[in-house]
């Protein structure tokens, strides 16, 4: 077992070490930090943004710019939640408590080596847990048929739904409402068009590239533009003395050590693992330590959820590299990059294309090295663009966007579903319906009607197919018994008050 995992880590690191995927991957880490450094973009909105880019790449190359973007923007979220107290990713909003006040106290520079070290860390533990337990994962995976998939699929969606935030009916009902979306098109087994409303362009469906920018990308800009441009005190100039003393180190070691455990295990899950891990990382610390210390300048409460949300956004990988399951919206774009690329998602990846899979899980060292040796240096670059008013960056993403969509098959139907669906996410927005459910219904609503009717097919018409087959009928057996839970008053009451927290 080792020694398969060493060898085929030996392929990985020789695609990954090709002069052409060490400029995409460099490429993806700084887009990812940039990302992660402004406000209001986020890399859900930019990965939807470049999917159009990923035509003309070689699978492998398309795989490790994005990753790099994802992981990328989460050490970039860390440097403006520190120095200007604006979370630029959703999961660094747990470290503007400590960080900014260690800014405040003159503590910037140690604030972010300790951003960056406990990253780096929680980033190669968390890459070779991949390493170690995708490959038997996809294994078990390989054994599955058209109705254990169904019920993945179930469970993945179910997984998500209860993970979202807010209200969970208005998770169950964007989820519906994805995968009504994803029912439009041509039907797969009699070749008639199905709510397309006579019009040509939706015979094949709505393109996930369309709904993503839509959703993410306009969404994001209509809101930011709204909220109209926020005063922040920059600790530019206060950061000195990069490096953290001895009593720093000693004292966020068990937490980053804490932290990447916490983010290695929740990042597999559906929904926000990155976010999740944050939170949970940071609320255990408070729990171990004294709790007067927190939100006062503690530096074990910028380490923890730091490692944290480095660790689950690579573990949240595993799904994906393993089963074909989207566990978040960043996921759930790689998909739609691997079937722009002709890729089924999903166990035979690594079989098939073990370069592919190796490769992408090697670039992910080389991107977290290449991320502590940019990231230090160019903090001061990094805070200058934080300066450049939002009014002057949103034309530019809007032209990016429109272009983008318009390149996929030449068509301005597709720009004009696109400001649809980006009024859509506006509206969202207001209603408090958080989008991720909807684009994970999105994705595995056509995988999921097609494995569910394969497998009646097979079964000639036996639902109970879906029960009687052990691996099928435990999936959907968590998956029911997690709805149940989670409908359960006191459940539903403590989920919707750890989320408000």
């Amino acid at each position: 077992m080792d020694f398969a995992v060493i060898h085929n880590l030996s392929i990985g690191f020789g695609v990954a070490l090709s002069l052409q995927n060490l400029m995409y991957c460099f490429l993806g880490v700084v887009l990812g930090t940039l990302i992660g450094v402004l406000p209001g973009i986020g890399p859900v909105a930019t990965i939807a943004m470049l999917l159009p880019v990923t035509f003309n790449l070689s699978p492998i190359s398309a795989l490790i710019m994005l990753a790099g973007i994802y992981y990328g923007a989460q050490y970039g979220g860390s440097t403006t939640s520190i120095l200007v107290n604006l979370p630029g990713e959703a999961a660094s909003v747990i470290t503007c408590i400590d960080g900014y006040q260690m800014a405040r106290q003159g503590r910037a520079g140690p604030a972010l080596a300790i951003a960056a070290i406990g990253s780096f860390f929680a980033g190669c533990v968390a890459t070779v847990v991949i390493a170690l337990f995708a490959p038997p994962l996809a294994e078990v995976a390989l054994k599955f048929g058209p109705a254990e998939y169904f019920s993945l699929m179930v469970l993945g969606l179910v997984g998500a739904t209860v993970l979202a935030h807010g209200s969970l009916i208005k998770a169950i009902a964007m989820t519906i409402l994805g995968l009504l979306f994803g029912l439009i098109g041509t039907d797969v087994n009699s070749g008639i068009a199905r709510f397309s409303f006579g019009l040509p362009e939706l015979s094949d469906g709505i393109g996930f590239v369309i709904v993503a920018m839509g959703v993410f990308g306009l969404a994001e800009i209509i809101t930011n533009l709204e909220r109209g441009a926020q005063a922040s005190e920059v600790f530019v100039n206060k950061v000195t003395g990069l490096m953290p003393t001895w009593k720093d180190l000693k004292s966020s070691s068990g937490a980053i050590l804490r932290g990447t455990a916490i983010g290695s295990m929740l990042g597999i899950l559906p929904g926000g693992g990155a976010l999740l891990s944050s939170f949970a990382a940071y609320t255990l610390e408070k729990k171990i330590g004294d709790k007067s210390m927190f939100g006062k300048g503690e530096i074990r409460g910028v380490a923890a959820p730091e490692s944290a949300n480095n660790a689950g956004a690579q573990t949240s990988f595993i799904p994906l590299l393993t089963l074909g399951i989207p566990s978040n919206p960043v996921m759930a774009l790689m998909i739609g990059a691997m079937m722009i690329q002709g890729i089924a998602p999903g166990p035979q990846v690594m079989t098939e294309r073990p370069e592919l899979f190796w490769g992408m899980i090697a670039s992910m060292w080389i991107g977290n090295l290449m991320l502590v040796i940019l990231n230090l240096p160019l903090i001061g670059m990094w805070v200058k663009l934080l300066t450049v008013p939002y009014r002057l960056l949103y034309p530019s993403i809007l032209l990016f966007c429109c272009v983008g969509v318009y390149s996929l098959s030449n068509q301005p139907f597709d720009a004009m579903l696109m400001a649809v669906f980006g009024l859509l996410g506006y509206i969202f927005v207001k209603l408090e319906c958080e989008p991720a459910p909807l684009i994970l219904g999105f994705i595995l609503g056509p995988l999921m009607e097609e494995n569910l009717r394969r497998a009646m097919l097979l079964s000639r018409g036996d639902a109970t197919v879906f029960f009687t087959k052990p691996i099928s009928g435990v999936l959907l057996g968590i998956a029911i018994v997690l709805l149940l839970i989670t409908l359960a008053p006191t459940v539903q009451k403590t989920r919707e008050e750890a989320f408000v927290e």
